[in-house]
């Protein structure tokens, strides 16, 4: 959460006495917004967990409008349910979403793999080599949250060398509950090292200029994201709608 002390130098920044006081509001919501999105995104803040925005606040040291605001774009988002006469809860992960996300998810970098695989130089190869090493080696360590970033990394990447990166911002805002589950499949043994050499026929078949293989290569990866969600589901029967 946010410190008293960030919260403060935002304050001074953007006490200017003219409209400081509605930028301070909408940068703290932001702050709010972007922090509580990433808890929830990585199950700190796990399905069904009733939040309080009086208690909220006081964890960030400001008044509740911001937070308020800030619950309303999560609700948008789909990862908050705001119940008027029974409080605001972390939303459970809809089963039903997740189909429909990997298809549109898939049809999107279908397009950037197949131009990155046209396009690519050796100093895009040697990135994705280096973001597939450090994959490798978060998985050894079994460090799931740091192996998540570098998975994130590699797709983004793609669109990056495709020539096309709002594909990327477009795919992080389909993905969302399909992210929220996967977390719960990184730490089972020997995930992230399958996934790992999925990046890796990817990058190869990128470095070979070899579209057709590319963008077959990141189907099966794409269609391997979440082996299997009724397991899921019986494992953790709580966090799934």
């Amino acid at each position: 959460m946010v410190s008293n002390a960030v919260d403060r130098r935002l304050r001074h920044q953007t006490s200017d006495g003219s409209g400081g006081i509605r930028l301070l509001r909408v940068t703290t919501a932001a702050s709010i917004y972007r922090q509580l999105h990433a808890a929830i995104v990585s199950l700190e803040l796990r399905p069904g967990l009733p939040l309080q925005e009086k208690r909220i606040a006081e964890e960030f040291g400001v008044s509740r409008t911001p937070v308020r605001e800030a619950l309303l774009r999560l609700a948008e988002a789909g990862l908050v349910e705001i119940f008027p006469q029974s409080g605001t809860f972390v939303s459970r992960i809809p089963l039903s979403a997740i189909p429909e996300a990997v298809i549109i998810r898939k049809s999107l970098e279908r397009t950037t793999v197949e131009c990155a695989a046209q396009v690519a130089t050796a100093e895009d190869i040697a990135r994705l080599d280096r973001i597939i090493a450090r994959q490798r080696a978060h998985a050894v360590t079994s460090e799931a949250s740091l192996f998540y970033e570098q998975d994130e990394a590699f797709h983004e990447a793609i669109a990056a060398i495709a020539g096309y990166p709002g594909i990327w911002i477009l795919v992080k805002t389909v993905k969302l509950q399909i992210d929220r589950a996967r977390r719960l499949t990184l730490p089972v043994p020997g995930r992230m090292a399958t996934v790992t050499e999925e990046h890796a026929a990817v990058r190869d078949a990128i470095a070979a200029h070899d579209k057709d293989r590319a963008s077959a290569a990141m189907m099966l990866h794409l269609g391997a994201v979440i082996p299997d969600v009724e397991a899921l589901r019986q494992h953790h029967p709580d966090y799934f709608a």
